[in-house]
């Protein structure tokens, strides 16, 4: 569904209401509470000083319950000030956008603040989690690299950035992972927890740390590409696939929002990873409206504590 088909079928609470009640009960609503079937509807007229009110919600009959909620209990969208309306349109922005969107667009999109702009965003990626899934079994692409402050030469790489570790099958579904550091025992574990065993083959280039004859591994079929040497590709050896998945994530970083904060990295690599993978899915907005029904609240408080996000550590 595209920005323009969302704007003219969401133009209301009502019909946004609606959609997520259809969305998240297919068989008719339950109470969140107790889960029972015997509900009545209630529809309150909207003023102005009850503007951020449900315009729909719900009542329980079961005597022992008797709670009140709405399509929203107990999502995502729960506990929010905004309409649905501006959720709707921030979902097909997001969606939509190869390189993302930063906040303060989609603040001067959807006329709200920047604060509101950044914690709906952060909220819509919470929805776009993948999981870890089933482990790659085909021709597997592996590389890092390094998002962080500018600097000269090779020495001293990590000083002002972080590493990004990404794993990409061919034909296949790509993986972002924000690493501690670069180190061989690091980057093996991400890998041992992505890649199966009995994988086609494994496509590096030539960093040492790759090195997998004393691992699991060592049976799977290892090409290096010899960047140094400006060779990039040599019959079925190289890493151009998960390469331009790396371009496409750093337009996005430099271009879209110039900067990001370290301690959400992960967040916007789930997002451009989502996207990446679904990127022939015309149903994408649907997929994530409908994954938000599923997903639990994120507080505020919560997505700004001191460790709201950590990379991925080697287990000691």
């Amino acid at each position: 569904m595209k920005l323009i088909e969302v704007s003219q079928a969401f133009a209301t609470d009502e019909q946004c209401l609606a959609y997520l009640e259809a969305s998240r009960w297919p068989d008719g609503v339950r109470c969140t509470v107790c889960g029972a079937k015997e509900v009545s509807k209630i529809t309150r007229k909207v003023t102005r000083k009850t503007e951020n009110k449900r315009a729909q919600i719900y009542q329980c009959l079961e005597k022992s319950c008797n709670s009140q909620f709405s399509a929203t209990n107990g999502t995502i969208f729960h506990d929010s000030h905004l309409p649905l309306n501006k959720w709707f349109m921030a979902i097909a922005l997001l969606v939509d956008a190869k390189k993302s969107m930063s906040a303060l667009q989609l603040s001067r999109h959807l006329k709200c603040n920047y604060r509101t702009a950044w914690y709906l965003a952060h909220r819509i990626r919470e929805a776009m989690v993948d999981g870890e899934g089933p482990k790659f079994e085909g021709i597997v692409e592996v590389d890092e690299t390094y998002i962080g402050g500018r600097q000269r030469g090779q020495k001293g790489k990590l000083k002002n950035k972080d590493v990004v570790l990404g794993i990409r099958e061919r034909g296949g579904p790509l993986r972002l992972v924000h690493v501690q550091d670069n180190k061989a025992g690091t980057l093996y574990d991400v890998v041992e927890k992505h890649v199966s065993k009995d994988a086609q083959a494994i496509m590096t280039d030539e960093n040492p740390a790759y090195n997998f004859r004393m691992t699991q591994f060592r049976n799977v079929r290892h090409g290096r590409i010899q960047h140094k040497s400006k060779v990039y590709v040599k019959g079925d050896v190289h890493t151009n696939t998960v390469e331009s998945a790396f371009s496409l994530l750093k337009r996005g970083l430099i271009g879209s929002f110039h900067q990001v904060s370290i301690k959400h990295l992960q967040r916007y690599l789930n997002e451009f990873g989502y996207r990446f993978n679904r990127r022939e899915d015309a149903d994408l907005f649907e997929q994530t409206v409908s994954r938000m029904c599923a997903g639990k609240a994120l507080p505020y408080a919560k997505l700004t504590e001191e460790n709201a996000f950590t990379p991925f550590v080697r287990p000691s």
